[in-house]
């Protein structure tokens, strides 16, 4: 399904239960937000976004702790949840969809190689996390994991209702 469909469908749902979304982005850089304010009246469920590339931003505006990162690394299923979860504390909106990754070229490892991207989504108590491998150059990751995000989050509140 494209982006589109996909973001008219969160936005109908976002809309029918009144819920305002906020995104928490790293590797991304803002494209998640980008993509869900494509749609006119986005205004109306999408509250804003964080684009917390360095480690710094992730715990100056998410609260991420310095030693999450320093024993998990910043892309880490831990790392993940604590921004989901920040980003809803510090926006007071009632989902969140975060993305850590390794777009590359450089900064994989074997362990974490390119293309690593985790993903957490938030909504009220309910928290989870899904890791997803992409391949391709750094625009293939992160258009991947752009369309990651948004299905992501929709599948979690689509379980939800």
């Amino acid at each position: 399904m494209s982006d589109q469909a996909l973001i008219e469908q969160l936005a109908g749902i976002c809309m029918t239960r009144s819920l305002r979304v906020v995104t928490a982005e790293s590797c991304t850089g803002g494209m998640v937000a980008a993509a869900l304010t494509s749609i006119a009246g986005s205004s109306a469920w999408f509250d804003r976004g964080y684009v917390t590339y360095a480690n710094r931003a992730k715990q100056d505006c998410l609260g991420v702790p310095e030693a999450l990162i320093a024993t998990h690394g910043a892309v880490s299923e831990q790392v993940a949840k604590v921004m989901a979860s920040g980003a809803i504390a510090a926006s007071g909106a009632d989902v969140c969809i975060a993305i850590t990754g390794i777009a590359g070229p450089d900064g994989g490892t074997q362990d974490q190689p390119v293309g690593t991207v985790w993903f957490a989504c938030q909504m009220g108590e309910h928290l989870v996390a899904r890791c997803e491998q992409f391949s391709g150059d750094r625009d293939a990751v992160r258009n991947a994991a752009r369309h990651g995000a948004i299905t992501f989050m929709l599948e979690n509140l689509e379980l939800s209702s």
